[in-house]
């Protein structure tokens, strides 16, 4: 046996038989206690379960094959003191073959532990890996007694030792959090200033430069997609492509082995671990995307890799008329079983495994609303929830929910329960209508940029409940949801009749790439006001990886099949990416800066304490506050926001009240310029823009109360409120006379914040006021722009090796 690699078992005498020990029922799954192994697993109609021994990944039959000697509480459990971390092993359940009962066991079909801890080898397609004869009449139901243990995905005893050290979790609340979601693979796959070797693996997020760009970026947490090992479906594999994206899962346990440099079983556990241990070292917190509504086993003509051959009945939900079926609420053929207890233990048991084990910092659940099906209704009050909130472990982490599944009622955008965010699907849809020109939108939008108080509050949740996001892995990327109409799917070899045919984007009046420099700085400028108001929203925002360097899947909105690169993000970047880099940069930058944007309370629409301002304020074009015809009305594509910095009405972890900058939020929807009139404040205050999505390196400059500012068709400003005082002997200028932003004290911890701190602090000095309404024009984006990091007001910073 080498270092990490797979315990070859020695050949055995007939006289000198294993030795097999009744061992115990818990824990499920093989569990090394440094003088041997236990082995259990639960099976509730099975007559008996054979453990079976495998000398290599190359062995086409088993070397031992081992009764497990007893049952108790279903559980089947032996102990073996002659094994030892490295083995290969898998399982053959015997039990009656009846599927029109729901019974498929096949005791020739060699099937996975589903507690399962480290892969040794994937699937390999045949026709044996079913447990029905393949091209029968009778569809599924004749008995195949072809062997499949040439064939069959093998798992490996571990040894879970690892070194943390003075490993922490970050513990980012909510309201400061920013989540980045990224693909493994595709985020570094084209990276040539790594080594080849380690390019789209665990190792990779371990390097300065992936992290590098990460902190730069300013995110808190990355949201893997998934990394439970799954399976390549059959038919994808015969058309030369993958099951990429990954919600295909085949071991709740393991870490995918195709993602880590060194794939030998034990090699890959310690190496997402290393990749843990390094992102928490930079303050990064890890999110799992797992799937646990269904399994990579499909339908009733799906093949037999593990539950389904282990006990199909106990595991799966079936019809109660008919349960050689299943029910589907997933669209991948089978829905895990939640009336199961031995069901929602497996979830529970994997869920504490990553989190106690291997160290993360919470999950995403794809199509939630499925695992909250007890019988066919969604039910928020249903067992899963309840575990999750009695749990002392997992109640402390954070849970996501994509709150909608494809069974009818599915859709439960703001119907999860407390401890509970949830991605906003609502905010996607209203942010993209608005930008898209579409009229009648201002008054959702408004909502959506408020932190959805409608969805939310009624069940006792904040702002932070809400998990804002224009784009995801599933779907356009940003770059495409404005370049293009339709959605261009052909690679997936479906006749692009693949992927969701209504994206509400928008391609600038041309499909695709062109050379058309007003199309394109429209497109530049469109996709600024996309992540500007998905950065200045209440909420927590998450960013699709690669949106902030332009990543273009060439329209395809459906590439779960596409390992190459359409998918992965490349490093090769234009003056433009970069352009869009730093202004992303920036724009999270500034909200961490400021408070009226993370609020931990939605918003009351009133004075708040005897203060003689509303905390939010929404304003017309002219400067008064938004009327009801003006909400209602179709033609209405402008909003003003005021965000009063003293009226948070907060306090941070040290019970000191929460203040700030007042902000003002300006966004034009039309295709024409508007001149808002910005609110009149005291005689010493004026409104310092901090950006303006018509020029991403726009100037910062200061603009009276009640003088016009004019925002070019489709773009976005925000503005500061200064006071300043006019400066001794010289009464044209003017110095600033209120402090920097304090950092809350959680935040002053944050990577990037330390970053800054260590920066030199340039000398201030007084800046001009402008009186007047300023330029007539503001102009377009300039055709050469800038390099990275010399945006007026900013310190440059050492480039990362991703981006330089």
């Amino acid at each position: 046996m080498t270092a990490h690699g797979p315990h070859r078992v020695a050949a055995r005498s007939a006289d000198s038989p294993i030795r097999v020990w009744p061992g115990e029922p818990y824990p499920l799954g093989a569990t090394w206690n440094g003088l041997g192994v236990n082995f259990s697993i639960f099976s509730e109609h099975a007559t008996r379960v054979d453990l079976c021994l495998f000398a290599s990944p190359e062995a086409t039959v088993e070397s031992e094959r081992i009764p497990l000697p007893e049952q108790t509480n279903m559980n089947w459990h032996g102990y073996v003191p002659d094994v030892r971390p490295g083995q290969l092993y898998g399982y053959r359940i015997h039990g009656p073959w009846d599927p029109a009962n729901g019974h498929r066991f096949n005791p020739n079909k060699v099937v996975l532990d589903p507690y399962a801890k480290a892969i040794a080898r994937a699937v390999t397609w045949d026709d044996a890996m079913f447990g029905y004869t393949i091209g029968q009449p009778q569809a599924d139901v004749v008995f195949d007694p072809r062997d499949s243990a040439p064939f069959a995905p093998l798992t490996a005893v571990v040894d879970s030792a690892f070194t943390w050290g003075d490993d922490r979790r970050p513990r980012t609340p909510w309201h400061q959090t920013v989540i980045y979601e990224m693909h493994v693979r595709g985020f570094s796959k084209l990276q040539t200033r790594l080594p080849e070797r380690i390019r789209g693996t665990y190792e990779a997020l371990t390097t300065d430069a992936a992290i590098s760009h990460l902190l730069k970026l300013g995110v808190t947490a990355v949201e893997l997609m998934p990394v439970h090992h799954h399976s390549y479906d059959r038919h994808l594999v015969e058309r030369g492509l993958t099951n990429y994206w990954g919600y295909n899962t085949l071991a709740f346990f393991a870490p995918n082995i195709r993602y880590a440099a060194d794939q030998t079983p034990t090699g890959t556990v310690r190496e997402f671990k290393r990749m843990v241990r390094a992102l928490h070292n930079a303050g990064l917190e890890v999110i799992l995307d797992v799937v646990y509504n269904h399994t990579a086993e499909g339908n009733h003509l799906g093949p037999t890799l593990s539950l389904r051959g282990i006990d199909n009945r106990a595991y799966y939900r079936l019809l109660a008329e008919n349960p050689r079926y299943y029910l589907d609420f997933t669209g991948c053929g089978n829905t895990l079983n939640m009336q199961s207890p031995q069901v929602l233990q497996l979830i529970m048991d994997s869920l504490r495994y990553w989190v106690l084990e291997m160290h993360v910092d919470g999950f995403r659940f794809d199509l939630a609303s499925a695992l909250a099906r007890e019988l066919y209704e969604v039910d928020r009050l249903g067992a899963f929830f309840d575990i999750i909130h009695q749990d002392p472990v997992l109640s402390q982490v954070k849970l996501i929910a994509e709150p909608w599944d494809l069974g009818a009622g599915g859709y439960q955008v703001g119907n999860f329960p407390v401890l509970w965010t949830e991605w906003n699907g609502k905010y996607r849809d209203a942010v993209r209508r608005f930008w898209r020109g579409d009229g009648g939108v201002v008054s959702e939008l408004a909502s959506r940029l408020a932190g959805s108080n409608d969805l939310y509050e009624p069940s006792g949740r904040r702002p932070y409940a809400s998990i804002n996001f224009i784009t995801a892995h599933d779907g356009f990327t940003l770059r495409d949801l404005v370049t293009y109409n339709e959605k261009h799917n052909e690679a997936n070899g479906d006749g692009n009749n693949d992927g969701e045919g209504h994206n509400l984007s928008w391609n600038c009046g041309v499909e695709g790439e062109t050379d058309d420099p007003a199309v394109n700085a429209l497109r530049e400028r469109q996709q600024r006001n996309l992540l500007a108001t998905l950065l200045l929203s209440q909420g927590v925002p998450m960013l699709s990886g690669g949106d902030e360097i332009q990543r273009t899947q060439r329209g395809n909105n459906n590439a779960y099949c596409q390992d190459n690169e359409i998918s992965w993000t490349s490093w090769d970047l234009t003056p433009a990416q970069r352009e869009l880099l730093d202004f992303t940069s920036r724009l999270i930058r500034i909200r961490h800066e400021h408070p009226a944007l993370r609020r931990r309370r939605f918003f009351r629409g009133r004075a708040v304490r005897g203060a003689d301002v509303k905390d939010i304020a929404w304003l017309d074009p002219g400067g008064s506050e938004m009327t009801d015809e003006s909400w209602h009305a179709g033609f209405v594509r402008a909003l003003g926001v005021r965000l009063e910095g003293n009226a948070i009405d907060e306090v941070d972890e040290r019970g000191q009240p929460v203040a700030g900058d007042t902000l003002l939020l300006l966004l034009n929807g039309h295709h024409d310029g508007i001149d808002f009139t910005l609110p009149v404040e005291d005689a010493d205050e004026r409104w310092e823009r901090l950006l303006d999505t018509s020029d991403a390196e726009v100037p910062p400059d200061r603009f009276e109360g009640g003088t016009a500012y004019p925002t070019v068709g489709r773009s976005v400003a925000l503005f500061r409120l200064v006071r300043v005082v006019p400066r001794i002997g010289d009464r044209k200028s003017d110095v600033e006379m209120t402090k920097a932003t304090p950092i809350e004290p959680a935040l002053a911890q944050a990577p990037w914040a330390q970053a800054e701190a260590a920066q030199p602090t340039p000398k201030r000095t007084g800046r001009t006021v402008r009186k007047g309404p300023g330029p007539d024009v503001v102009p377009e984006p300039d055709p050469e722009p800038v390099a990275a990091g010399d945006a007026p007001g900013e310190q440059k910073k050492p480039k990362g090796p991703f981006t330089s």
